[in-house]
This record gives C-alpha cells, structure tokens and sequence, in this order.
C-alpha cells in the first residue's frame, strides 16, 4: 500500500510540479529579456510639435454597453478620431466566430463606416484583440468570420504578421516609437513577460492635444501603467491629461474564466499564480496616475474587474468617465 501511495505521489509530481517548473524557466527568461529591452531603450528625436484640437474615442467592442441591442464581449475595439484622422484600435475577440462579428455588428448599429478609417493599430497580437484564438495562434487578425475588405488600409502591429489577413490590409511592423498621423504616436512596442501566455510585446497611442498634453489610448496595460507613463515622459515634454483603456487589473472576478478558475489574473502577469495580482496593484496604478495630474480617466471592463472599476471611480470622481460600447468619450472638442 506504501509503495502504491509513494507511486501516486510521484506521479502527481511529475504531471504537475515538472511543468511547472518549465514555466518558472520560460518567464524568468522573459522577464530577464523584459528588463534588457528596458535597459536599452534611447528615446529617439521626436517632431512632437504637432497637435489636434479635438479628440474622442467611441469603444466599438467592449464588456459592456452603454444600450441595449449592442454587442459585448471580453474585447477590445476602439474608434479614436484625432483631428481629421479616424484610428481603429484593434478589433475584438468575436469570441463566438460570428459573421458579422460585434465590431461589424456594433459598427453598423452606431454608424460606423470603417471603410472611411485611415489606419489599424493593433495593440498586441492576444485574442481578444485581434479577432479570435486562431488569430492569435497564427499572427494575423481578422474583422469577421466572414467576407470583409478594405482598400489599402495600413495596419500598424508591435509585432510581424505572418497569417492570412484581409484583402487591402498592408501590415506595418512597428519597432520604435513612431507617429501614426499628424499628432498621433505609437509608443513603440513595450516587452512583458507574462505566466503561461509568454512573452508578448504591446504598443499603445499618444496623442497631442493641443493646449491640454498628451492621451494614453491603451489596448491591454501589460507593460504596467507605470511603464507606459515612464515611457510617454521620455517621448514628449507635454504632461498627460487622460489615460484610457485596458491595464488588466482582474483582481476578484476575471472576464474570462474556465469554470471557477479566473484565468485572466493567472496568465496576465509577470508572477507566479500565487503571486499574483492585488488590490495593491490596483491602488498603485491609481496613484502612478494621479501624479500626472490626470483630468480624464477611463477603466476598461474587458480585463479588469468590477470591483477595480469601483476603486477606479471612486479614486478620480467628477474626472472618472465610463467606457462601455456606444459611448463616445470626447477629450477635446465639441461632442
């Protein structure tokens, strides 16, 4: 019976302990690969000149909505129109694989043509940004499950595309910060390392508003706000007035889980899943954005919880705005 048990014991510890052990290897070496990306960063010389007077960001696809008959899901799409160029950032989940997908369907629904975009910016190449999981599995995107074109629309990705993508898309790989449009900017793709999901790089936009500084328009947050407003401040001599999007914060109730399992707070973040993230973290991105001086802040519900979406809002009140699909949250200019 001894021997038995003895037997069972080693077993679980090779099924269980020895993966795990692999994966403490691959994120320690990302991680290290992180902090050398990091080391090595030189700010190039921006023209950071340019400037829009207006500025407003309509969520396409999100978790929730700000109606009824919109589509959500644990995606991430966003309309931002900076002065006269219109940006699509990234494109959803279409978790279900429909045709039309919730940013065709909710686009339609809202007006939206996105014909009329001038450019794609893809924040990072997970899922729930780039149109579903064999998307992410073969480093493309796509708008639907379904036919769906565009005439030479440039697409801008922290990382290169090698899968099918849709006609009249032209990939552009970004590897330093660069200015997407007339006071619009990549950030530059930033490195992380996360547990099980592995390295992955993110890029998000910057744009002038003149008179008022600089906007943060953010896909997911894995680079940590407090990297991304590190990375802003050595970029551009204007402060940042307003920080919208996803920083993955699911610290309770994930949006996406298997079963009780709440996978987004154990695959995204750069710690083991029993370090993983806290309310701390919560409150320290909340402080790192408040030293700014922030008069327009805006919590993605699409990875962080609802219970940081309360801590967020009671944290900046009056400055505090929704970000739900069909909601329109100007910045500059007139609604």
């Amino acid at each position: 019976m001894l021997t038995f048990l003895l037997t069972v014991v080693l077993f679980l510890a090779l099924v269980f302990l020895i993966p795990l052990a692999l994966f403490k290897i691959k994120l320690a070496r990302g991680i290290k690969r992180q902090q050398k990306q990091h080391a090595a960063f030189q700010a190039p010389e921006l023209d950071t000149s340019p400037g829009v007077s207006s500025l407003t960001v309509l969520p396409l696809v999100e978790f929730h909505a700000a109606e009824p008959g919109l589509a959500t899901e644990a995606g991430v799409s966003y309309l931002v129109t900076a002065g006269d160029t219109r940006i699509l950032l990234d494109v959803g989940a279409n978790e279900k694989g429909e045709h039309p997908s919730p940013l065709l369907a909710n686009a339609k629904a809202l007006g939206v043509d996105l014909n009329t975009i001038d450019a794609l910016v893809l924040s990072h190449l997970h899922r729930d940004h780039v149109g579903g999981v064999p998307e992410e599995k073969e480093k493309r995107f796509s708008f639907s499950q379904g036919p769906f074109s565009m005439a030479d629309l440039p697409v801008y990705t922290p990382e290169p595309l090698i899968g099918h993508l849709p006609q009249g898309c032209r990939p552009i790989t970004v590897t330093e910060p660069r200015e997407i449009a007339p006071g619009v900017w990549s950030l530059g793709p930033m490195g992380r390392s996360l547990f099980f999901m592995g390295y992955i790089e993110e890029q998000a936009l910057a744009v002038h508003v003149k008179g008022k500084g600089m906007a943060l328009i953010i896909g997911c947050g894995h680079p940590t706000i407090e990297g991304l407003l590190e990375r802003c401040a050595a970029l551009f001599p204007h402060p940042v007035f307003a920080v919208i999007g996803g920083l993955h914060f699911p610290i309770h109730e994930g949006r996406i889980k298997v079963g009780p399992v709440n996978i987004q707070k154990l695959v995204g973040s750069d710690r083991m899943p029993w370090n993983g993230l806290t309310e701390a973290d919560v409150q320290k991105g909340i402080e790192a954005i408040k030293t700014t001086g922030a008069t327009a802040v805006g919590l993605s519900p699409h990875d962080s919880c609802d219970w940081s979406l309360d801590r967020f809002r009671d944290a900046f009140g009056e400055a505090y705005t929704e970000v739900q699909v069909g909601r329109p949250i100007t910045l500059a200019g007139h609604p």
